[in-house]
C-alpha cells in the first residue's frame, strides 16, 4: 500500500521559553493545517522524546479524541521510529490518516549517558567512552587514517552546514562561519574542534501521513520506503565497546541498503538528502555508508561542492544538526520535513534547483540505531 505524507511543520530549534510539550503540540496543529486535516480525523498517532515527557500527553491540548497514541523512545532515532510505526499503522490498516510528531528540550551542556542505563559496566564510563564527543573523535579518526580524510575536508562540511543554517529560519546556528574560524575554534576531541559538532537543544516536528486514497487532492509527497535497523556484528557504534577483527560493517549501510532495495531505486537517483551530522565526521563517513561514494571519496567530492546546495548531490539543505542543534526526539523528522519541503519547491532562498523529484533521509544514534526513508515527488 502506498503512503504519503500530506501535511509537515517543525518550530525553531535552540532555545526558548517553550517546554518541549509546547514545542510538539505547536508542530502537530502546524502539520495538521498544513494538511488540511482536522485533528478530529486523525485515527493515530505516534511519537515521543528523549527527555521532554511522554507525547501521549499532547492529546491534553490537541483533543480528548479518544485517538491511539503510542510513545515511541529510541535514542536519536525515535522520530524515524516514530515513522515507521505510523507506516505500519497505515498498512495494516489500523488508519487511514496518521500522525508522527517528535520533541525534545534538553539542558544545556553535552548529553551525560550512565553506563548502567546501556548494558554497561562502570569500567566503560571511567575510561571516558560515555563521552559522546570522544566517540566520535575516535571513530573519525580512524576512518580519516584508512581513507585519508583530511580536517581541512571536515572543517568545509561545517562550514556548509552554517552557511545552509543561514539561509533557513527555523534553525538555531544562523551565522556562516569560515573553514579557517572552524578548524581554529579549539580541539575538543582530535581531530574535531569545537564548532565541527552539533548541540543539544530543543523543538520539534510533526508529519501527518495518509493512504493513496485519504491523500487524493492534497500536496502530497509519496514516502517510497522507511526502515530501521540495529547494529550487526563487527560494527563499531555509540556505546558499542568491541570491535571485531576484519572489515567493520555498518547499521547505516544495512539500513540504507533496506531503504533503497524497498524503493526500488539506488543512491544515484537521489537528488536530496539528509545525513546524520552529529559532527562534521559523521556526514563524511555516512557518505559512504548510504553508498553516494566510495570511502574516501570524499576528500575530492566536498571541496568539489558536489553536497553544497547547487552540487549534484545538496546534503543537509537546512544545515543539518550542525546549525540546527540536535533534540533527540524531532532529530529524525526534521530531516523528513526538509527533503518534502525541498521536493515540494517551498524551501525558499535554500531550495534546490532544477525541481527535485526523489530525496533520501538517515539518521544514526546510540546504540548503534539507524532509520532512513526515501521519498518521491
Amino acid at each position: 500500500m502506498s503512503v504519503f505524507i500530506v501535511g509537515a511543520a517543525r518550530t525553531p530549534f535552540g532555545r526558548s521559553e517553550l517546554s518541549g510539550r509546547e514545542h510538539g503540540v505547536r508542530a502537530a496543529r502546524a502539520a495538521l493545517a498544513d494538511a488540511g486535516i482536522p485533528w478530529s480525523r486523525v485515527g493515530a498517532a505516534f511519537g515521543g522524546s528523549d527527555a521532554a515527557g511522554n507525547a501521549d500527553t499532547l492529546v491534553t491540548d490537541l483533543g480528548l479524541t479518544g485517538v491511539p497514541f503510542v510513545n515511541v523512545r529510541n535514542g536519536c532515532a525515535t522520530g524515524g521510529s516514530a515513522l515507521i510505526s505510523a507506516v505500519n499503522a497505515i498498512r495494516g490498516g489500523m488508519a487511514d490518516v496518521v500522525l508522527a510528531v517528535g520533541f525534545d528540550k534538553h539542558p544545556r551542556g553535552a548529553f551525560d549517558p550512565r553506563p548502567e542505563d546501556w548494558g554497561l559496566d562502570d569500567a566503560y564510563g571511567r575510561e571516558g567512552l560515555m563521552v559522546t564527543t570522544q566517540f566520535f573523535g575516535m571513530k573519525i579518526q580512524r576512518y580519516a587514517h584508512d581513507h585519508g580524510i583530511t580536517p581541512r575536508t571536515l572543517a568545509l562540511v561545517a562550514e556548509k552546514a552554517y552557511r545552509n543554517g543561514a539561509r533557513t529560519p527555523e534553525a538555531w546556528r544562523r551565522k556562516e562561519i569560515t573553514a579557517d574560524e572552524i578548524l581554529g575554534s579549539g580541539l575538543v576531541n582530535d581531530p574535531l574542534t569545537r564548532f565541527m559538532f552539533c548541540s543539544p537543544g530543543e523543538g520539534a516536528a510533526a508529519l501527518v501521513l495518509c493512504s493513496g486514497d485519504a491523500a487524493k487532492g492534497r500536496d502530497a509527497v509519496e514516502l517510497r520506503a522507511a526502515v530501521v535497523r540495529t547494529r550487526p556484528p563487527g560494527s563499531f557504534e555509540v556505546f558499542s565497546p568491541r570491535l571485531d577483527a576484519g572489515t567493520p560493517t555498518s547499521v547505516t549501510t544495512a539500513a540504507a541498503s533496506a531503504a533503497f532495495e524497498t524503493a526500488g531505486i539506488g543512491p544515484e537517483d537521489v537528488e536530496v538528502c539528509q545525513l546524520q551530522d552529529t559532527e562534521s565526521g559523521a556526514e563524511v563517513m555516512h557518505l559512504a555508508e548510504c553508498g553516494f561514494c566510495a570511502h574516501g571519496e570524499q576528500e575530492k567530492l566536498i571541496p568539489a561542492g558536489t553536497t553544497e546546495i547547487g552540487g549534484t548531490l545538496p546534503v543537509n539543505t537546512d544545515g543539518g544538526c550542525i546549525a540546527n542543534g540536535e533534540p533527540i526526539g524531532a532529530s529524525g523528522l526534521r530531516q523528513v520535513y526538509e527533503v518534502v519541503t525541498q521536493l515540494r519547491g517551498r524551501a525558499g532562498d535554500r531550495q534546490v534547483p532544477g525541481d527535485p523529484r526523489i530525496g533520501f533521509t538517515h539518521v544514526y544514534g546510540a546504540p548503534g540505531v539507524s532509520a532512513c526513508t526515501v521519498l518521491a515527488r
